[in-house]
């Protein structure tokens, strides 16, 4: 029997707490200790790098992206409870709480859920349903839904007429009835459920041109269809950008018999006098109320699912340009191209501080050739330049061309060019942080160095950029800038802490992204290393002003010191575990002087992890990491990555000939395919169809961001500036394409 309930029991929190663990733990298929583990370590504080790296024995070894999961879920679901908590609370307090619907609620895993069980008890604005009711027409919807085997409808409606409420004929009655049980069967959980499934199953997305005769870019959507279930994210996002702009018209179609049949199931089981007058009202509710909501709500569903995958597609491309190996060693003459205000030049040691700085107009519409090599090739040959960098922005193609020539005028064959990405540049060199980091310098100037910088280091110089700028992502001005940000923010700390982080030359900004690290202590330990001088241990953080404790457990084996009191300052082993380290030479009879040599690191490869780890009480992925450690001190992980690609000579998209071999750089990968940088102003396009001799379900699954890759000149569109590459092998009839790194 199904009872109000007359009060409205607690959750403890315990239960509460071990329901979401549970949930959690079903749904990533994660062990629920493993779950229950990583909540406590977040609770308490602790950040993702620092778990996953630093705890391992604690989390069974969960990665940086297992335990992010973990956090937006642990999120999402108190987000749930909470919801949960409040709509019981208004249901009790209407005394229409029943046990039935309280244990529905509680197990309700989905927002979504909880809100359709709460939907009948949600205080509406006035609806044909509410004025029924207040006309006394009720009785009337309960008696047609007892679905009467004998009767008459009319007859029964007659019985409600009332001209002071409004009632005046038996129809009107009869339609007020209808209103409310339409209305009834809107707000029934399990039938919008089933409607909603069952759309999503078989309904088809249907977009037409408002103007068929107007030219856009959304001409192949003029008269489109294609599944619910089966349209791609980016067709998603294209869509709804349409719609926006006004462009396009879009609805979702399907056959609503099996719908309507579905509802009057449930609605009207069997032969009665209220039947024909049921069926009616199940029309009105799908077609009124049902239909529009479902639609409204799976589309929203369809662009939750296109944001999050294009959010995805950007981060993966994000993280793999921040890992692109630096060019160390190097002084580099960054150039950011211009016509009328000329090319500015910064010359940069190889730490990265500016030697020179000056400006040259050797394109349109000065043409000061001479001048500009004679200024260049002083440059060069003052501060002993390796490497010249050019933005590969506005007038890119020209300076390029007066780069390769003035290499081959000065003689010089070591000396090299590379085009590196602007995307953000004059984000940055207009922000305020620009500012202060060259205060004398104007715009451009300050963009010539972020462009030189850029290529010594890209991910010193790119965490100053606002992520979205960067300019490897798509659709990312569509997504939940919020949702994006913090995606974006989470994969830039992942690679700064992945990377590690020189404690003596790190800006404020790269500092900021440290684990435990926020941007004023950030600017506390710069200001720290200004007064004191360089750091010559990690000890010294804890003289920081407003670097507590557990921030300093949090950041500091992400932090390195070269040439330090301690040896092991240079490695990612936390202070927490220098003992281990003690204890393991101890055991090997060396020193840590010995660190580096070959000596120690063939010792160290004899280990016996498990055995060891055992003798010195200590767990087995804590003294795998220490060893990796003490084998590559000091090592920077992007190193072992294959380097840019450096141009001797320039390429105009007049050279290129249909099936011509090149090699580019992946510059950036969407849904469709990879665009390549293969020295032309514009990347070429390979479609995802050219990718691979096999099916690829998406572009990431053969390249990434950074790659170089071999591909051949499939189309030239002259007019368009256009160029459309291939990964197949032309010239191998069953060849296979290169398989991803």
């Amino acid at each position: 029997m199904v009872e109000i309930l007359t009060q409205l029991p607690e959750q403890p929190a315990e239960s509460t707490q071990e329901r979401i663990v549970e949930a959690i733990a079903k749904e990533l298929s994660i062990g629920k200790k493993q779950v229950r583990t990583t909540v406590g370590l977040l609770d308490d504080g602790n950040t993702i790098p620092f778990i996953a790296r630093y705890r391992k024995e604690m989390t069974g070894e969960l990665d940086e992206t297992q335990i992010r999961a973990i956090e937006e879920r642990l999120q999402y679901m108190r987000n749930l409870e909470t919801r949960k908590a409040e709509v019981l609370r208004l249901i009790f307090e209407q005394g229409k709480l029943t046990d039935e619907l309280y244990g529905s609620i509680i197990k309700a895993t989905k927002l979504q859920e909880v809100e359709d069980l709460y939907r009948p008890y949600r205080q509406k604005r006035k609806t044909r349903a509410s004025v029924a009711k207040d006309r006394g027409l009720e009785p009337l919807a309960l008696w047609l839904l007892s679905e009467p085997a004998n009767g008459d409808v009319i007859g029964e409606a007659s019985a409600y007429i009332d001209p002071d409420k409004e009632v005046h004929t038996a129809e009107d009655a009869l339609q007020g009835a209808m209103d409310i049980i339409a209305e009834m069967i809107a707000d029934d959980a399990a039938i919008r459920a089933w409607v909603r499934r069952y759309t999503y199953d078989h309904g088809v997305i249907v977009t037409e041109a408002k103007d068929p005769e107007a030219e856009s870019v959304y001409e192949m959507y003029y008269a489109y269809q294609e599944p619910v279930r089966k349209i791609p994210p980016h067709r998603i996002l294209a869509i709804n950008r349409g719609e926006r702009e006004d462009v396009l018209k879009v609805r979702i179609t399907i056959d609503e018999t099996r719908i309507l049949d579905h509802i009057g199931r449930t609605f009207a089981k069997r032969e009665s006098a209220a039947k024909q007058t049921l069926l009616t009202a199940i029309a009105d509710a799908y077609k009124r109320l049902i239909e529009p909501s479902i639609e409204r709500e799976i589309r929203g569903e369809l662009t939750e699912r296109a944001e999050e995958h294009a959010i995805a597609v950007f981060a993966d491309n994000l993280r793999n340009l921040l890992l692109q190996p630096p060019v160390k060693g190097n002084v580099v003459l960054g150039i950011d191209p211009a016509y009328r205000t000329g090319c500015k030049l910064a010359v940069v040691d190889d730490t990265g501080k500016v030697l020179d700085k000056g400006v040259v107009y050797p394109t349109a519409p000065h043409h000061k050739v001479a001048e500009a090599e004679e200024i260049v090739g002083r440059l060069i040959d003052k501060y002993d330049v390796q490497t010249i960098a050019i933005g590969n922005g506005t007038a890119s193609r020209e300076t390029e061309s007066f780069v390769a020539v003035l290499i081959k005028k000065l003689g010089k064959p070591n000396l090299k060019y590379i085009i590196v990405s602007e995307a953000g540049a004059s984000v940055y060199s207009a922000s305020r942080l620009a500012a202060e980091e060259f205060p004398d310098f104007d715009v451009s100037e300050r963009s010539a160095v972020s462009i030189a910088r850029r290529l010594q280091d890209p991910l010193a110089e790119l965490v100053k950029i606002d992520p979205k700028s960067i300019g490897v992502g798509q659709y990312q001005h569509d997504v939940q800038q919020k949702r994006l940000e913090e995606s974006l923010r989470f994969v830039v700390e992942s690679v700064v802490n992945h990377v590690g982080v020189d404690l003596n030359t790190a800006s404020p900004s790269l500092l900021s992204y440290v684990s435990g690290i926020n941007a004023a202590t950030a600017k506390n330990i710069v200001k720290y290393r200004e007064e004191n001088g360089r750091f010559t241990n990690r000890k010294q953080l804890m003289n920081v002003p407003r670097l507590g404790a557990k921030t300093y457990e949090q950041c500091v084996g992400f932090l390195r010191i070269r040439d330090g009191d301690n040896p092991l300052d240079v490695t990612p082993i936390h202070p927490e575990s220098y003992d281990i380290v003690d204890r393991l030479f101890r055991e090997l009879g060396l020193g840590l002087d010995q660190l580096g040599t070959e000596e120690l690191n063939a010792r160290l490869r004899e280990v016996n992890v498990e055995q060891m780890a055992h003798k010195l009480d200590v767990g087995v992925p804590t003294l795998r990491d220490i060893v990796d450690s003490l084998l590559r001190p000091g090592r920077d992980p992007r190193d072992e990555l294959p380097p840019p690609i450096f141009s001797t000579d320039v390429l105009h998209l007049e050279d290129l000939t249909v099936g011509m071999e090149l090699k580019g750089t992946v510059r950036n990968v969407t849904d469709f395919g990879a665009f390549i940088d293969i020295g032309l102003k514009n990347d070429g396009l390979v479609h995802i169809s050219q990718l691979s001799d096999r099916y690829v379900k998406h572009p990431m699954d053969v390249v990434s961001v950074g790659d170089i890759v071999t591909v051949w000149v499939l189309q030239v569109d002259l007019k368009k500036e256009r160029v459309s590459l291939t990964m197949r092998n032309p010239n191998r009839g069953n060849g296979e394409t290169q398989a991803k790194k």
